[in-house]
């Protein structure tokens, strides 16, 4: 994982798979305990190769506490198994989903 902040935007990319073994990380690094209110990231998802229910549940809770903050959570995902998982899920129609991260960092609407 890597994590790199600009602008008041916290970008986070990950790469392998996001498991029961490996989803704790994720959940650290989504942590907005000590987040400033209107906290904002981007979870850039291209590099994922697979993704269980663990992953998709720390997407949801990061969702759910970035609106609770008044910030935002956007997901960076062109293709492949990890879109077709957050797709089966209903969570593209929720949480904005981009096919390049400059897409989701040059939109300026909250919701997009």
């Amino acid at each position: 994982m890597v994590r790199t902040d600009s602008d008041g935007i916290t970008v986070l990319g990950l790469d392998g798979e996001i498991d029961h073994q490996s989803v704790g990380g994720l959940t650290r690094a989504l942590s907005v305990a000590d987040a400033p209110e209107g906290h904002r990231v981007v979870i850039d998802l291209t590099q994922v190769t697979f993704m269980d229910s663990s992953g998709v549940n720390a997407l949801i809770a990061a969702y759910q506490s970035a609106l609770a903050a008044q910030g935002w959570l956007r997901l960076v995902v062109a293709r492949g198994a990890v879109l077709r998982t957050l797709q089966l899920v209903g969570l593209d129609a929720v949480v904005p989903c981009h096919p390049t991260l400059e897409g989701a960092l040059a939109t300026t609407r909250p919701d997009a």
